[in-house]
């Protein structure tokens, strides 16, 4: 980048630069590695975050040391499914991670409560925002997943729950049969560059969908071919034959992309 352009973003990150003062060698070698979504953090940095704090102490420690903001770091995983550091670590029952980004500024929440076992917290959730315990974490886990994931520390959220209604509510999901995922699984096209795809592909029996190269997210059938991604239950991605080729719709609401797949 030229030398005028990075004194020019200098002086627009509000860096004083006294009048006829000239920048330093130092000072612009200092400022090279700017990336394009300075003052934000990178994507790279905050996806790498949340999935390390799944379950990586070592690494989830040296991150948070290194930059304590991290503790807050949240990502989307695609169509809306935003997950936090927390809530990483909250649905899969770390509490030595849950309690490290807690200390480091992490916004506590109700799946962080009931994971850790603070059943007085979980109770307070509910009785000030009524309804909220129907509320699905990130993947569309329910907040009886999160309490059960806690194990024996949680064991007194878990039995309290059993008595809330919508506690452990899940998606009302339709079985796929093996020629629906025949049929569905391929890459559809929605453009002329190289990435301008959507690859379908089959897991244990049900279905995914992703870019090229990015996590795929998985697929819950609804019925009629028409699902909804995890964590995002608002989208709708369905499926129809047309004319020599098998089409994809996603919507959230309005229409976002129709990608075909031709038939051989």
């Amino acid at each position: 980048m030229p030398h005028t352009t990075r004194r020019a973003f200098l002086q627009l990150a509000a860096v004083a630069v006294p009048a006829g003062a000239v920048l330093s060698d130092q000072t612009v070698s200092a400022s090279a590695g700017v990336s394009d979504a300075f003052p934000s953090q990178p994507r790279e940095l905050v996806e790498e975050m949340v999935v390390v704090a799944h379950g990586n102490v070592a690494r989830v420690k040296e991150l948070v040391g290194r930059q304590p903001t991290l503790a807050k770091a949240t990502f989307d995983w695609g169509f809306g499914d935003w997950e936090t550091a927390l809530g990483a670590a909250s649905h899969v029952g770390n509490h030595e991670i849950a309690e490290l980004l807690i200390a480091n500024g992490a916004h506590v929440t109700i799946f962080s409560a009931a994971m850790l076992g603070q059943l007085d917290v979980v109770k307070a959730f509910i009785a000030g925002a009524p309804g909220i315990q129907k509320t699905r974490g990130p993947h569309s886990i329910s907040l009886m997943r999160h309490a059960t994931a806690g194990g024996a520390r949680a064991a007194a959220v878990v039995e309290h729950l059993k008595g809330v209604p919508g506690a452990d509510d899940a998606v009302a999901t339709q079985p796929l049969t093996a020629e629906d995922i025949g049929t569905l699984t391929g890459v559809y096209t929605f453009g002329v560059a190289a990435a301008d795809k959507l690859e379908v592909t089959a897991s244990n029996g049900a279905l995914q969908i992703g870019r090229p190269g990015r996590f795929a997210r998985g697929l819950m059938h609804l019925g009629a071919l028409t699902f909804c991604p995890t964590g995002a239950e608002n989208v709708r991605i369905a499926f129809a034959e047309t004319p020599g080729a098998m089409t994809v719709t996603v919507r959230d609401p309005d229409v976002v992309v129709t990608a075909q797949k031709k038939r051989s």
